[in-house]
């Protein structure tokens, strides 16, 4: 190996292991690619704020003078960090040092010379496909009218504007769907391009000739032929003999076809990406929920746990295999995805953390056999997490523990109890069920202690609750219920008040913890 050679593999191990060359890369790499990063946002916004006050400037100065702060704003400012920006997305889009290390340790290990050659012409392929690429291109375009002692290339103040194309999620997911039918448009736009050039080069030769008609070169015939395949018509040309205007119908027939078809063509592809697109969305606000629930199958008991969640301000996605069930929750407008919760690549495709994001998995699907996987792969991922799940046949309970299911319920044991209740006690009883029904006011509800409630109130006493028309039955924490609790008792961040009184009365004592000014 060469000194050259060795110099480089040297080079490239130092910055692969170097933290802050690696720190800095990955923030540059997050800041300009990743739009799961929090920070993102605002970049994109100061980019297009530069972009709008660029093409602002550049419409300002066709008819009125703008002053050299703005020139130099516009020319020189505005231009140099576009082409910061543009070296930034030239360096992050691939990593020469990694490649030339896969590259060394490759051609150890088959005990061949280091073939350095080929790895820096492979990096340059990489680097080309990042230079080549239309987002590329479009910011080089943009930097151009840095060197504006060239008149002509003030103009590419206007390739500005699509630089917008990168910064608004919105605008790049049209272009994807568009790009879905690239067969489609390239077809049309051949079609388009014969009838144009045939319809102009026939025009030219029925009107070039006659003194009264206004098309006189080839180039208007096809201004003409352009303009009437596309229904526009402005009237500014107008043929005048009987083969001309023979023409100008099978023409103007042909540009309906043209734009039907185009339509055509643009509402398919949007009908086939509509749920893609939907999916994405549900991804990307999943990745800005700090905390919340998974809930894995969309049952009938899934409907009514979601509506109370809803109702108890609590986040939750739902993990659903079935097209039929997704769609019945995507109509009652709940956050789903549609996959499969017993596959491990589900939660990396997805972007759910079940170390960091969900609080507890509530596993109501049909099937305790579904269930169990379920349990399993959400076990092999994070040990500790609570899971809930509900059982439906008695003889699957002990796999259910097995596969490390912390609560399970059970309907038909719910019912045994009800039924004791109701013989033993009947009185008793159907004051439990009044009060849990909403045919009265009066009523038991939960309140959950959040962590801004607990910054203000550490303690029952400090909840105030004597001085309110409610009673205070007991606090669940970390799965145990305490009765009557006294006064000193600590509150944590998950703890659940179980309270009765008015069922306004609830409602305004939990608003007024939540609006605490802090």
């Amino acid at each position: 190996m060469s000194f050259i050679s060795k110099g480089f593999v040297n080079f490239s191990y130092f910055l692969q292991a170097s933290k802050r060359y690696q720190g800095t890369k990955r923030f540059v790499y997050s800041l300009l690619e990743d739009q799961s990063y929090p920070y993102k946002k605002y970049f994109d916004y100061f980019m297009m704020l530069l972009i709008l006050s660029s093409v602002m400037l550049l419409i300002r100065g066709v008819k009125y003078p703008l002053p050299q702060s703005a020139i130099y704003y516009n020319d020189y400012l505005i231009s140099l960090i576009f082409m910061f920006e543009y070296l930034l997305r030239f360096w992050v889009h691939s990593s020469v040092s990694q490649a030339i290390i896969h590259q060394y340790e490759k051609d150890e290990i088959l005990n061949r010379r280091f073939r350095f050659f080929k790895v820096i012409m492979k990096s340059l392929n990489e680097k080309w496909k990042y230079i080549s690429s239309v987002y590329a291109i479009i910011d080089l375009l943009a930097i151009l009218p840095f060197f504006h002692e060239l008149r002509i290339l003030r103009l590419f103040i206007l390739f500005r504007a699509f630089k917008i194309f990168r910064y608004t999620k919105s605008l790049q997911q049209f272009a994807q769907v568009l790009s879905s039918k690239k067969f489609e448009f390239f077809t049309l736009m051949i079609f388009t391009s014969v009838m144009i050039s045939v319809s102009a080069v026939l025009i030219y030769i029925a009107e070039a000739n006659n003194d009264d008609s206004a098309i006189d070169t080839l180039f208007e015939a096809f201004y003409w032929a352009f303009i009437t395949l596309s229904t526009v018509g402005y009237g500014d040309f107008v043929p005048v003999t009987n083969l001309g205007r023979a023409i100008t119908m099978i023409i103007i027939i042909s540009g309906v076809a043209v734009i039907a078809f185009t339509t055509s063509i643009i509402v398919s592809a949007f009908t086939e990406q509509l749920d893609g697109i939907k999916e994405q969305k549900v991804i990307s606000d999943i990745s800005k929920i700090k905390h919340f629930y998974l809930i894995c199958g969309y049952t009938e008991v899934s409907s009514i746990v979601t509506k109370r969640m809803q109702k108890d301000g609590l986040a939750f996605v739902i993990l659903e295999k079935d097209p039929e069930k997704m769609l019945q929750a995507t109509k009652a407008k709940l956050p789903v995805i549609m996959a499969d919760p017993a596959k491990q690549d589900t939660y990396e495709e997805y972007g759910i953390d079940l170390n960091k994001q969900v609080v507890s998995v509530l596993c109501l699907e049909d099937s305790d056999v579904q269930t169990i996987y379920t349990a399993l792969t959400i076990r092999s991922i994070n040990p500790n997490i609570k899971i809930l799940s509900y059982l439906h046949e008695e003889k699957n309970r002990k796999k259910l523990s097995l596969a490390g299911v912390n609560n399970i319920i059970y309907p038909q044991e719910l019912i045994g109890v009800m039924a004791k209740e109701l013989t033993s006690k009947p009185v008793a009883f159907e004051v439990l069920h009044i009060l849990r029904s909403q045919s009265t006011d009066v009523l038991m509800d939960e309140v959950l202690i959040t962590e801004r409630i607990l910054k203000a109130k550490k303690s029952v006493k400090d909840l105030d609750i004597d001085n309110t028309s409610l009673i205070l039955l007991g606090i669940y924490k970390k799965d145990e219920f305490y009765f009557n609790p006294s006064s000193q008792t600590v509150l944590s961040e998950g703890d659940i008040l179980v309270v009765m009184g008015i069922n306004f009365v609830i409602e305004e004592y939990s608003l007024n913890l939540h609006r605490m000014n802090i």
